[in-house]
């Protein structure tokens, strides 16, 4: 069997304790991510999403604004994270019929030293956990599944 080859932790210092990663020394490069999310949930519940009659509003509307705003407050909520200009935040939500429920894709863009790939998770995540909000009166079984980092894109400014 082939040896493991170790990868440094960039998040520790020289002594073994967290640490922000240094990124003076990068080059500013055009940065981009997207993320996405589901949320499961009965027939019932992707009905009234899509007749807009949940009693807290329309769904997507406020998913959507909740996650463009925490995707701006990414450093505050991720220790360790680096604060970046944001060009672009968007964030997608639609129903899905098999399985039922909804699907979210998020993208946040930047011209930076660092990525954007926790913005556009943060944007993901909560946009999901505020249509489980949104919605948890009528449907007790709804479920956030699969959060993940679907593409990174890194483009160097000349």
């Amino acid at each position: 069997m082939p040896a493991v080859k170790k990868k440094k932790l960039t998040h520790l210092n020289a002594r073994g304790e967290a640490a922000m990663v240094d990124v003076s020394g990068k080059p500013t490069s055009h940065r981009e991510a997207v993320a996405e999310a589901f949320v499961s949930m009965s027939p019932l519940t992707a009905a009234l999403i899509l007749q807009n009659k949940i009693t807290k509003g329309d769904v997507f509307a406020v998913a959507r604004i909740a996650g463009i705003q925490a995707a701006k407050q990414t450093q505050h909520l991720i220790p360790l994270c680096h604060q970046i200009p944001l060009s672009s935040i968007g964030v997608q939500c639609k129903i899905q019929v098999d399985p039922t429920g909804v699907s979210i894709t998020a993208s946040a863009k930047t011209t930076a030293q660092t990525g954007v790939e926790m913005e556009a998770l943060t944007a993901a995540s909560i946009a999901a956990l505020t249509i489980y909000d949104m919605c948890k009166a009528v449907d007790k079984d709804m479920r956030i599944e699969g959060l993940r980092l679907v593409s990174k894109i890194k483009q160097e400014v000349k």
